[in-house]
């Protein structure tokens, strides 16, 4: 479907509309979302996917994205659309996590879809450890167990440096000394 001149004109037209209500959208993420919905509508009409075209409006669906994300925005506190709470700067494992992704990125090699999984790791268990899952199956499995203060605990007798880390120009620096950087292409 991805490869037809229909789907890309959809993707196009829609990203024109969202561009011109002043809304910026991934382009992968619109042509997933037409995809997922030629194909839905495809099924319930129980119609071929080509056909399905003709329902396919791109002012529509760009209305209905940009709606949306202003739904979000309102409902939210400024400047926190899409973002995670977060945890005290005190939080030692956050601190440790932070903190090992410059080491991950250049023991990668630069690998950035390595780290982010490392780091969704590494924060997936913290949640876990903290008991956020309900797991009672990992009770006694861990030298800690599943005992959040014992935990940090453990993580604090390291003794990292907790504020450094969350300080932006300081990771980025050490993010730096690796080699590697992020930039916008």
């Amino acid at each position: 479907m991805r490869n037809t001149r229909a789907f890309k004109e959809a993707v196009a037209d829609t990203l024109a509309d969202l561009a011109r209500r002043g809304v910026t959208v991934r382009p992968g993420t619109v042509a997933d979302t037409i995809e997922r919905n030629i194909c839905a509508v495809a099924a319930q009409l129980g119609i071929q996917e080509r056909s399905a075209w003709r329902y396919f409006d791109p002012a529509g669906l760009a209305a209905s994205i940009a709606q949306q994300r202003q739904a979000a925005e309102d409902s939210s506190a400024p400047g926190q659309v899409g973002r995670a709470p977060m945890p005290p700067v005190d939080n030692p494992e956050l601190a440790l996590i932070l903190g090992g992704v410059p080491d991950a990125l250049e023991e990668s090699g630069g690998d950035l879809y390595s780290v982010i999984v490392n780091v969704a790791v590494n924060a997936w268990m913290a949640g876990h450890i903290h008991g956020e899952d309900g797991c009672t199956g990992c009770q006694d499995k861990r030298p800690t167990g599943t005992d959040w203060q014992a935990r940090m605990a453990a993580i604090t007798a390291m003794q990292p440096d907790i504020a450094k880390w969350f300080n932006r120009e300081v990771w980025t620096a050490a993010l730096n000394d690796t080699g590697y950087g992020v930039t916008r292409t």
